[in-house]
């Protein structure tokens, strides 16, 4: 009976946060435009004019018309069509990597806030050591030895991106832990454990989604970061990163090759933010005052 009331309490409190959210202008669109890629990336396949991998000679670099809406890039391959499937790499990617950035970020942070003392120090001190080096390097150097595919893409980005979530975690950890259920927990003998699900994880899970939502929009930047690099997505898979990489070299004389993908990456990244702002406004969160990532 318990379960079906707080089942019933945590579908109902969904269903208000939602409303919240959608009742926002910056919600509505940003949900709006994270929902359309999402969708995009789904049936882009089955709607995209051309083949991504067809080239065709006398198309190289030729300009927008009405056959080839963004025109074609330098190998003849239509540019809408890839820009239409430019976020499916990148949106499986993230979209794996980072709820596992979330949940071993946020298990290690709630973990040591938990348990205090010198090791939850020399941990934040491992984790600031961390934070200090660039986050490039860090993950070049995985990639360079591991190879890139979407096994090593996926565990790099989800190990490099959770480290940050251990700050949020910990900080709203010890926001929590010194109220009285949590003492009430301890002293009737609860594990550690038990106490992070039942006491700390639904007090602390608000902070997390926020942190997760934050988090996507980075990793996505980081993702097509390293495709811009060479160390993503290998062609001749579509991807915005990739494609802004391959045409820039001519964007003195055919600028339509970037355009695309430039406003594909800015307005999914520009949709995710507004979704988190809105919904950390609807659960109640000052993002202005969380701990320093």
């Amino acid at each position: 009976m318990a379960q079906a009331i707080t089942h019933q309490f945590e579908k109902n409190r969904a269903l208000t946060v939602l409303k919240d959210l959608v009742s926002r202008p910056s919600g509505a669109i940003g949900l709006s435009l994270v929902m359309f890629h999402l969708v995009l990336a789904i049936i882009s396949p089955y709607i995209a004019p051309y083949d991504y991998k067809l080239q065709n000679s006398y198309l190289m670099l030729s300009a927008p018309d009405a056959v080839h809406w963004l025109g074609a890039d330098h190998l003849g391959r239509d540019v809408f069509s890839r820009t239409l499937m430019g976020g499916r790499e990148a949106l499986l990617v993230t979209g794996i990597a980072t709820p596992l950035a979330v949940i071993w970020g946020g298990f290690i942070g709630i973990l040591f806030g938990l348990v205090g003392g010198r090791l939850d120090e020399v941990l934040m001190r491992v984790v600031d050591a961390f934070l200090s080096l660039p986050w490039i390097l860090k993950m070049l150097v995985i990639i360079v030895t591991f190879g890139s595919g979407t096994a090593v893409l996926i565990p790099t980005l989800a190990f490099f991106y959770g480290v940050p979530v251990i700050r949020i975690a910990r900080a709203a950890t010890h926001d929590v832990i010194a109220r009285d259920f949590v003492w009430s927990a301890k002293a009737r003998g609860h594990s550690r454990i038990s106490i992070i699900w039942r006491e700390l994880l639904p007090n602390v899970l608000d902070a997390l989604m926020v942190e997760g939502a934050m988090r996507w929009s980075w990793m996505l930047l980081a993702f097509s970061s390293l495709s811009f690099l060479g160390f993503g997505v290998s062609p001749p898979t579509p991807d915005w990163g990739l494609m802004i990489s391959d045409a820039r070299g001519f964007m003195s004389f055919a600028p339509w090759g970037v355009i695309g993908p430039v406003i594909a990456l800015s307005s999914l990244i520009i949709g995710i933010n507004l979704t988190a702002d809105a919904l950390a406004k609807a659960l109640g969160i000052d993002r202005a005052q969380k701990a320093p990532v």
